[in-house]
């Protein structure tokens, strides 16, 4: 199915797969290190062997990828962030390439008092930089989409297209979050809506470009631009949604990002089982 969770990291990197093989899932998403700090110690060899050594007694997990800090902003205008950023990520991509995972997912990031048109050049810019700096990694960037929260961009496919063609790399591909389109504003909730949204997704985007989903309901309301994730089913969204995309996707690695608390994960994952037929 590529179906999982973002799994904990903590202990180590290889205790992720410890929750994967506990939940039966087939894909997961991790943080290769702690998201709310800048200053990150490279991935060791002995991390890596570890790493290594627990994919390989769990030869089901067909798909692994990263989701970057949210301290990075690669459009922001204070050059010291950008840099900082820039470094950052860079580093996130050299260590999702040690680890031999498939993907990281970005945040575009936000414009601040700027234009979105500024932004989207500066992210551009970075996202340039970033890739010749790892040129020899096959480590896809997926920009996420965004909920438009605040002077987030991202939250149209129009700019997911423009930072790709501005940024010219074949590395550089896109993971769709379900809340954060409902809060832009794109209406998954309904049949009608549904495919509209995937149409256009499929000529602004490219369908070739999705490779990887993130499954989550939403607390806040169609085009609220209210970034806050809800169990499957229990937003707004509703159930026809996720119903639709098991099924659409089975071939893209899907992945829960609900709070977890409650052991909620085995029961959100029971549910898009279900759906999925």
């Amino acid at each position: 199915m590529l179906l999982g969770v973002h799994c904990s990291v903590s202990g180590g990197l290889e205790h992720s797969f410890e929750e994967a093989k506990t939940l039966g899932i087939d894909t997961f998403q991790v943080f290769t290190r702690n998201q709310r700090q800048w200053k990150a110690k490279p991935i060791s060899e002995e991390e890596k062997k570890l790493f290594a050594d627990a994919w390989a007694k769990n030869p089901q997990i067909k798909v692994i990828f990263s989701h970057a800090s949210y301290l990075i902003n690669l459009a922001s205008a204070d050059t010291e962030l950008r840099h900082k950023s820039i470094a950052a990520f860079t580093e996130e991509v050299i260590r999702c390439t040690e680890l031999g995972l498939a993907y990281t997912v970005l945040h575009p990031g936000a414009a601040g008092e700027h234009s979105e048109e500024d932004a989207m050049n500066r992210i551009a810019d970075s996202l340039k930089k970033i890739v010749a700096e790892t040129s020899g990694s096959k480590v896809k960037i997926l920009l996420e989409n965004t909920a438009g929260q605040g002077s987030h961009v991202g939250y149209k496919f129009e700019h997911i297209r423009n930072i790709m063609d501005l940024t010219g790399s074949d590395r550089i591909g896109t993971c769709f979050d379900t809340c954060h389109a409902f809060a832009a504003g794109y209406n998954i909730s309904t049949e009608e809506g549904f495919h509209k949204t995937w149409h256009d997704f499929s000529h602004i985007i490219g369908m070739e470009k999705l490779c990887a989903i993130h499954l989550n309901d939403s607390k806040g309301e169609l085009g609220s631009r209210i970034d806050r994730h809800d169990h499957i089913g229990q937003g707004k969204i509703g159930k026809l949604a996720f119903g639709m995309m098991m099924k659409k996707f089975t071939h893209i690695p899907k992945v829960i990002e609900t709070d977890a608390d409650n052991n909620m994960d085995p029961v959100n994952l029971n549910v898009l089982n279900e759906l999925a037929g």
